[in-house]
């Protein structure tokens, strides 16, 4: 691995199969506790790919992103149960309301 300064890093394996990530990978990836990342392999050898960044959505990151998408769902006058039905169709295993 290179690191920032055009350092090459070499990295051990363990008997887990385990590798770790250089400080200054992680930090420039954003790659942090409970962060998924994925080895693909190529021609040229592998890469690391972040698949998630692992940090957890606070409460207010969930209130600001609710008030943005507010209103740009339309159900057209349905009720959320008559939306429900309608989305997934009659259920046959119940008798009618």
């Amino acid at each position: 691995m290179i690191s920032n300064t055009g350092e090459v890093l070499p990295l051990r394996v363990t008997e887990k199969g385990q590798v770790t990530i250089p400080k200054d990978i992680r930090d420039r990836l954003n790659i942090g506790p409970g962060s998924e990342v994925d080895f693909i392999a190529d021609d040229k050898g592998a890469r690391l790919v972040v698949v998630a960044d692992g940090r957890s959505v606070s409460e207010a990151d969930f209130e600001t992103w609710l008030k943005s998408v507010s209103g740009t769902f339309d159900t057209g006058g349905m009720t959320a149960d008559e939306y429900i039905e309608w989305l997934r169709g009659p259920r046959d295993d119940l008798g009618p309301r």
